[in-house]
């Protein structure tokens, strides 16, 4: 659907606030959404971007429903798996498990299907069962000493799985094979590594040695302590 040129720019600036901020501020990003939304609400793009806003701050219903409008917009399953994880979001991990054996799973790309098995080992854990999540997970892209831009996750949730089922050494492995291929710092394994291993970090200024410190760098009401300029 085409918009007219001045609605259209509109809509792209409240596009890229959404995409912007998503990560940093996801409420600022929300209601960037809203806006565009209300501008737009027949362009695809749009709903998506509403969808992920929604996402991001665990309003799943609402999430699912954006998406849902994409999908139908489109005809695209490349949804799919985020659909199927506002279910889970929603409390309903026997439909995200449900969705997982869809056939609309085997038209996913391979980023998809690694997605989506990620989400079906998060409904099994939800349902209390762990060493299906574990079984789930396993599979050639966790094999694979091939990186590519899920094995961070992948590997990640497998060690988490195995911990919780109690096999840690096994999770220790794969927290390192995690941390390994996450050039990015996408996740937290080497903070876990570190808990498993019983390292504990500390704050190196004391609460005396931190008041002190406030004192002798008294904070500009107008401005961040260090002097930097706000961007």
């Amino acid at each position: 659907m085409s918009l007219p040129k001045t609605l259209a720019e509109d809509v792209a600036r409240n596009l890229v606030m959404v995409a912007r901020l998503i990560d940093e501020d996801p409420e600022e990003a929300y209601a960037y959404s809203r806006i565009a939304l209300r501008l737009a609400s027949r362009v695809a793009a749009v709903r998506e971007a509403a969808g992920f806003a929604a996402y991001a701050t665990q309003k799943y219903a609402e999430a699912l429903a954006e998406f849902r409008a994409a999908r139908r917009m489109t005809g695209s399953v490349e949804l799919w798996p985020v659909m199927a994880d506002c279910e889970r979001g929603l409390g309903r991990p026997e439909r995200a498990m449900a969705m997982a054996g869809e056939p609309e799973v085997q038209k996913l790309d391979k980023a998809g299907q690694v997605e989506m098995r990620l989400v079906a080992a998060g409904a099994r854990r939800d349902m209390g069962q762990i060493d299906a999540a574990i079984v789930t997970l396993q599979s050639p892209e966790l094999a694979s000493s091939s990186v590519q831009p899920w094995t961070p996750r992948l590997r990640y949730a497998y060690a988490d799985a195995l911990l919780e089922a109690g096999r840690e050494d096994e999770a220790r492995e794969w927290f390192g094979k995690a941390l390994e291929a996450d050039k990015d710092g996408a996740t937290d394994a080497s903070d876990r590594l570190a808990e498993l291993d019983g390292v504990e970090f500390v704050d190196v200024l004391g609460d005396d040695d931190a008041d002190t410190a406030g004192e002798a760098a008294p904070r500009d009401e107008d401005g961040p302590a260090d002097g930097s300029a706000k961007g």
